[in-house]
């Protein structure tokens, strides 16, 4: 379909990054199947080199341990981090590794994952797998991880996540103005098109089954950080906060009413998701794990305002995320959502963007108030560098998705208040996105030698702990 469907930009998967553990583990993992049933019969040498962004804050990000999972076979959507850290001491310890089918792998973690800063011509985010039947080469292949939990191989395919292949899209665009064009023509809401692009009719559906699990692993993950308190991993000790936050704001809260307002909520939700991720925690990216707080926060926050009943939640949770699923992926198209290619602006930026978009569809806004509210959101965060202070997803990005679902809120206020005409246009904006990333220093870019990663803290990249 042109465009991406609602689980290619929502993903369930573990922390503490989608495009330097999820992306990685499904590289690995896919190429495990193009030499698994020859392993069978005589153990493989594997060989991984990391290059660019991966080899420079891949081990803050625990690239090495979800690159070791997946040569088992694991999955990102259902592998745990005891998994990740059981497959990794096996490699250092042993040697090899046993497959989840019973094949035998010769890769030690310690010798045969080589990092190279020099990128490939790809994609910042590239790697190379190679594996060898004693001395002879037997398969040779690249992959590049470009942002969401998204992989392509070196012909620029994009690794299917899903055994199910849709139809052509009946409605398919590129960009929001064709978008909302097609909207027009058709008399049907954004997250309406979407579903249709899906071959989901929501007018008639009484349900919408991959929006509810989302948000149910959304939620959870809302929990779990609003419940856990203690130290993150990875050396730079840092402290949760989000409990703590939370706490407050309840105890200053009175009677039944949700306590304080939706955008001082919507913040300390971000923190607990980004916290979870930065454990190793299961969440969605949204459309990144560096920024997979902002969405969920903002429709948590939402929700809280409005008394519904089971059907309403539904309906609102699909509203939501497929406005934003629609929003991202114009993003996707059109410039990125990879800190490793144009900065935080296409983490942070293009969730702060859906959310508003998202929330701005759900209190029942027009697509071109949605357009005004997903364009006023990343407008404000163009030039947004990714310099994670020890390539760790914790130092700003836990208080920047904070800050950004508490924009992407203004920027739906801003847009539900006007009447659908602004200056600038959302697909200007996402190829300002572009342009800017493509100009950015490397630096800036998740490589963690520039910006507060050098100037923060004054340490060197670490690597996880957990």
């Amino acid at each position: 379909m042109q465009g991406f469907a609602l689980n290619d930009i929502f993903k369930i998967g573990i922390g503490p990054s989608s495009s330097h553990t999820m992306g990685p583990m499904h590289a690995a993992q896919h190429f495990l199947s193009k030499i698994d049933s020859r392993a069978r019969h005589i153990p493989l040498k594997v060989q991984v080199t990391l290059h660019g962004s991966l080899a420079a804050t891949g081990d803050g990000h625990g690239t090495p341990g979800a690159v070791t999972a997946g040569l088992m076979g694991y999955h990102y959507e259902t592998v745990t981090l005891p998994d990740i850290e059981a497959a990794w001491a096996k490699s250092v310890s042993r040697g090899y590794l046993t497959t989840l089918t019973g094949s035998s792998i010769q890769f030690n973690g310690s010798t045969d994952l080589l990092r190279d800063m020099t990128p490939l011509s790809g994609h910042p985010n590239g790697m190379t797998f190679i594996a060898w039947e004693n001395t002879t080469e037997v398969a040779r292949a690249q992959y590049f991880s470009v942002g969401g939990g998204m992989v392509e191989d070196e012909q620029g395919v994009t690794l299917s996540t899903t055994a199910n292949t849709l139809d052509p899209a009946p409605f398919p665009y590129k960009t929001m103005a064709e978008l909302i064009a097609l909207c027009d023509r058709e008399q049907l809401t954004i997250a309406e098109l979407q579903a249709r692009n899906e071959h989901l009719c929501l007018r008639s559906a009484d349900r919408d089954p991959i929006a509810t699990k989302l948000w149910d692993v959304m939620s959870d993950c809302i929990e779990r950080g609003l419940a856990c308190e203690g130290e993150l991993p990875g050396g730079l000790k840092v402290k949760r906060r989000a409990a703590t936050l939370w706490q407050r704001l309840l105890n200053n809260s009175q009677g039944d009413k949700a306590p304080a307002n939706a955008a001082q909520r919507a913040m300390v939700y971000a923190m607990a998701v980004n916290e979870e991720n930065a454990a190793g925690g299961r969440l969605v990216t949204a459309p990144t794990n560096g920024a997979a707080g902002i969405v969920p926060a903002v429709l948590r926050a939402h929700l809280d305002e409005h008394k519904l009943n089971n059907a309403g939640v539904d309906r609102h949770v699909s509203t939501f995320l497929r406005t934003a699923t629609a929003i991202g992926g114009l993003f996707k198209m059109n410039a990125s959502i990879s800190g490793a290619e144009v900065g935080c602006q296409g983490e942070v930026g293009a969730a702060a963007s859906m959310a508003a978009a998202g929330l701005t569809a759900a209190m029942g806004g027009s697509p071109k108030q949605i357009e005004n509210a997903a364009e006023i959101a990343v407008e404000h965060c163009l030039g947004l560098t990714c310099d994670p202070i020890g390539g760790l997803v914790q130092v700003p990005c836990i208080e920047r998705n904070g800050m950004g679902a508490v924009k992407a809120i203004a920027a739906s206020d801003l847009a539900l208040a006007g009447d659908g005409q602004f200056m600038v246009s959302l697909d200007q904006v996402i190829e300002t996105v572009r342009e800017t990333g493509r100009d950015m220093d490397s630096r800036y870019k998740e490589t963690a030698r520039g910006g507060l990663a050098i100037h923060g803290l004054k340490i060197p990249v670490t690597t996880v702990e957990c």
